[in-house]
């Protein structure tokens, strides 16, 4: 039986708990939020323990943890399980700055930890048919966007707590560009200025323009302004090709026409949480985004909100 330990009662928490009871012979053993009410709604379903902190958790016997927490709560209980030796699955996004998440790098490369983040969209299988489609082609252009509402969290529209939608949200547009078409070199960012909402310090519209290393030239568009999800995803043109991805599913238009596959996001939820248990047991080894590869995605949208900020380009680390 694999024992596991969770940091954060939230929704995402929640959605692991349920991910990981229904894979074999693992465990929801331990339960810890600063809300102890909603550590009890998620613990009790499971028969797992309420603990009181971190170190309760790490010392309940738990073969591995998950850290779901907001952005700002970010690094304590990190830098606690590592410490402790023990394998770590963090919730995106992995910090508010780039000194934290670097902290965390730096001590997982020391402690040689096993470690994952949830990007569970690299566990699409519609992803890695772009990917091969794109293969041996240039490419030219990329056009991100992510769309959407404002989520029914206190925390999310304010800057300090969530980092703004572009780190919080559209990280995984950011990841999937990564992954798809490569590092990003430089970017120029614009917000609108105005919040979505009152009491909100966030941008309620952000557009930045991206220079790949590979030369290809890109945009990102995001908005938290509407009342639903309208798109999340990326387009990418290469000589003689278009496509379309996402969540929900791959459109591929090149000399044999307009073709669609559709894809259920459920399943790279569950991907992603199977890899990593597999990973912790020492049967395979399958986990996509260590933190570290993260750890370059989240610099990269701290990149692109600086800009946003600042006016001014953001040259990458990986110029």
């Amino acid at each position: 039986m694999t024992r596991v330990g969770l940091v954060g009662a939230g929704g995402v928490a929640q959605r692991h708990a349920r991910v990981l009871s229904s894979l074999p012979d693992v465990q929801v053993t331990a339960v810890t939020d600063v809300v102890a009410e909603a550590a009890t709604a998620l613990a009790d379903p499971y028969g797992a323990r309420v603990l009181p902190d971190v170190a309760a958790v790490i010392d309940s016997g738990v073969d591995a943890v998950y850290v779901c927490v907001p952005p700002f709560a970010h690094g304590p209980a990190e830098r606690a399980v590592v410490e402790a030796g023990l394998p770590l699955f963090v919730e995106k996004p992995i910090s508010l700055d780039i000194s934290t998440a670097q902290e965390i790098t730096d001590l997982v490369a020391e402690r040689k930890i096993l470690t994952a983040v949830g990007h569970h969209w690299r566990y699409l299988a519609v992803v890695e048919q772009a990917r091969d489609l794109l293969a041996g082609r240039d490419i030219r252009l990329v056009s991100g966007a992510w769309l959407d509402k404002v989520p029914p969290v206190a925390w999310w529209p304010l800057l300090g707590k969530s980092g703004g939608p572009i780190v919080e949200q559209a990280a995984h547009v950011l990841d999937l560009a990564r992954h798809l078409v490569g590092e990003v070199t430089e970017v120029t960012a614009a917000g609108n200025g105005t919040p979505p909402a009152e009491g909100a310090d966030i941008d309620g519209a952000t557009a930045a323009v991206l220079r790949f290393a590979g030369g290809a030239v890109g945009t990102l568009s995001a908005t938290c302004v509407l009342g639903w999800k309208e798109r999340a995803g990326l387009e990418i043109y290469a000589d003689g090709l278009a496509l379309h991805v996402s969540e929900t599913g791959l459109t591929v238009r090149d000399a044999d026409g307009t073709r669609t596959v559709d894809s259920d996001p459920e399943t790279a939820r569950v991907a992603v949480d199977r890899a990593f248990i597999a990973a912790v047991r020492g049967e395979a080894d399958d986990v996509r985004v260590p933190y570290p590869e993260a750890q370059r995605t989240h610099a990269l949208a701290l990149a692109v909100a600086e800009s946003a900020a600042t006016g001014k380009t953001v040259v990458t680390a990986h110029a």
